[in-house]
């Protein structure tokens, strides 16, 4: 005799087994997407920076110093190239006509503490405006001492 089976009542009993595969298919997917656009999404600004006091003391970069020039700036913004005060008007064509000659097209900027950031933002913008290559960042002194 078989066992009596209680009549059915038109809902299926809920099953509690999770089918992981699709999950983990649609992750991989998300990942490897993830990892083909992310290179193409970097976005960034090339600097260079200059030379330590101790490479700069160096026979090799003694003739790099000679031709440098370094576009300073202060608040207001206030600009100056090589100690010579700028008007933020003449700023582009200022540079143009200093290096229309240069081989070398290569400009640093050093930005006193309390300038805002997109100030010298500007200022770098307004050298590449000018046909500068190369831009460097001067950093601040190092204020610890010597490690």
């Amino acid at each position: 005799m078989s066992p009596r089976r209680k009549p059915r009542t038109g809902v299926d009993p809920v099953v509690s087994d999770i089918n992981i595969t699709p999950m983990v298919d649609v992750l991989l997917c998300l990942l490897i997407l993830q990892m083909v656009i992310q290179p193409g999404l970097q976005k960034g600004l090339n600097v260079q920076l200059p030379l330590s006091e101790r490479t700069a003391s160096s026979p090799t970069a003694a003739g790099g110093a000679r031709d440098r020039i370094v576009l300073r700036v202060t608040a207001g913004p206030a600009y100056a190239l090589n100690e010579t005060a700028i008007p933020a008007a003449d700023l582009e064509r200022t540079l143009r006509e200093v290096y229309r000659n240069r081989v070398r097209k290569v400009l640093f900027v050093d930005a006193a503490e309390d300038v805002q950031y997109e100030e010298v933002i500007r200022a770098v913008d307004v050298a590449r405006g000018a046909g500068l290559a190369v831009i460097g960042l001067v950093p601040r002194p190092d204020r610890r001492g010597p490690t």
